[in-house]
């Protein structure tokens, strides 16, 4: 089967007319299919990332399901891919395979090489801090040699980065970026779900953690066989607001809650890592301003795109519009469109938990509770059982729709890292934008050419916005 790449977008149009900005929210979905085997030898890099400080071994079983998880990843790694195992400490050293000359590189997967990487891995020991900047800032070192064109780094932290100072992780993290994927996980009681955030927004990657160490074997196997799976390096997506219309932000809302940059010196651009087949959806949110636009006709706002790099071979899909309908029918600006409704509920979930987990550490536990409440109703309203089940570990519920709860005696501050990282994670959302939505919008609307001025417009417009020119004139 050839790759194939997906575009589909699904909004409400209609908005109320009248003076002042208005926000235009759109779910633009992406897929990929067919990426199996797209990519001719080893598409993966890897470096696997093991902590190393001296809490790793409290207790013992830590460590050990630490090197485990290591090895059953080391154990998946087809023959031919570039590896390597960095030991984290306040320092980053390079576990296998060791430098020759002063000189680090990395190895290359057969069954030699995976048992020597083995027997390094079984032989860490623990012992130092942590300086995550440290840690990625070697991995990027090794991966930047690599030809395999997905880079990836897994990292495994049980800490806070108390040694920040050796080497900022901000500025790794603003020279990484683009890079190379990192996926960050915790593990023990004492981890930083912020931290792990940090990197793996940064990073294009997700964050994570396992409530039991006898879990991280079985995340581990997963997560690299998902790996093994993506053969696309990148797409990118675009947004181009047309005049009167505002680029606000774009953000990941599914299969993880994730803000996105622009690349420097292209606003509107996205660039988007490491793909295989599978759906990821985004919120675009412009500011569009009715102040001399028509009413009763459909306006174009801004044009999405997606494309990818010129080596992979792909067929770029149709760009897709996002379109205003400025209208004085109350019944119509109140529609909603279940998508965007959805994918706003997880966005009022994180900013819950959020300022729960604030309130909590503050002292302030019958704000937290509040807080909680309002997460557990959200969650319950999107359907987010992850998020519920965290929750539950942190509040007894009493009523799900209105968010009636009390706290648990006995919590854990690791209880709201699990929490916080929990709600990066989101549902797949509905399949089309909702009955109340105007089908002419949803999934699949285009663009045509205006005959007079050849500027792009929606399909389904009576005249061209532009210079007027009716549609179907000779």
């Amino acid at each position: 089967m050839d790759t194939t790449i997906g575009l589909a977008v699904s909004q409400q149009k209609y908005l109320p007319a009248g003076s002042g900005e208005k926000e235009l929210h759109a779910i633009v979905t992406v897929e990929v299919s067919g990426a199996d085997g797209a990519t001719p030898g080893p598409a993966l890099s890897e470096v696997l990332v093991v902590d190393c400080s001296s809490s790793m071994d409290r207790p013992e079983e830590k460590f050990r399901a630490a090197k485990n998880a290591a090895i059953a990843a080391l154990r998946l790694l087809p023959d031919g891919t570039p590896f390597a195992v960095v030991a984290g400490t306040q320092f980053a050293v390079l576990a296998y395979p060791p430098p020759s000359g002063g000189r680090t590189a990395m190895a290359v997967a057969d069954d030699r090489t995976r048992a020597e990487a083995e027997t390094a891995v079984r032989r860490l020991v623990a012992a130092g801090g942590t300086s995550v900047g440290n840690w990625l800032h070697l991995a990027g070192q090794l991966l930047t040699v690599q030809g395999a064109p997905i880079q990836h780094v897994l990292m495994l932290t049980d800490g806070r980065n108390e040694h920040d100072h050796f080497r900022p992780l901000a500025d790794v993290l603003t020279a990484a970026a683009g890079k190379f994927v990192c996926d960050a996980w915790g593990i023990g009681e004492d981890w930083d779900a912020q931290l792990l955030l940090a990197v793996a927004r940064a990073l294009h990657g997700s964050a994570d953690a396992v409530h039991r160490e006898s879990e991280l074997v079985e995340a581990y196997e997963q997560l690299v066989r998902g790996l093994l799976a993506k053969a696309v390096p990148e797409l990118t997506l675009t947004v181009e607001p047309l005049p009167g219309s505002t680029l606000r932000y774009v953000r990941q809302t599914f299969p993880t809650e994730a803000p996105l940059a622009a690349e420097a010196g292209a606003p509107g651009t996205y660039v988007t890592r490491a793909w295989g087949n599978e759906v990821r959806r985004y919120h675009v949110c412009l500011a569009v301003d009715p102040e001399g636009q028509l009413q009763g006709e459909e306006l174009l706002a801004a044009e999405i795109g997606l494309s990818a790099p010129p080596e992979a071979g792909l067929r770029r899909p149709d760009p897709l519009p996002l379109v205003v309908h400025w209208t004085d029918d109350p019944t119509l600006s109140g529609m909603t469109d279940q998508q965007v409704v959805h994918f706003q509920l997880y966005e009022q979930l994180g900013e819950a938990v959020a300022e729960a987990s604030a309130a909590y550490h503050g002292g302030r536990k019958e704000l937290a509770t509040q807080h909680l409440g309002m997460a557990v109703a959200l969650a319950h309203q999107a359907g987010a059982r992850r998020q519920l089940a965290e929750l539950r570990r942190l509040v007894e519920i009493h009523d799900l729709a209105k968010g009636e709860v009390s706290l648990r005696d006995g919590l854990k501050a690791v209880d709201f890292e699990h929490l916080i990282t929990a709600g990066s994670h989101s549902t797949y959302g509905p399949e089309r934008g909702g009955a109340a939505a105007d089908p002419g919008v949803q999934l699949g609307a285009a663009l045509t050419s205006c005959p007079a001025c050849h500027r792009r417009i929606p399909a389904r417009s009576r005249f061209c916005p532009r210079c007027g020119r009716a549609l179907g004139e000779s």
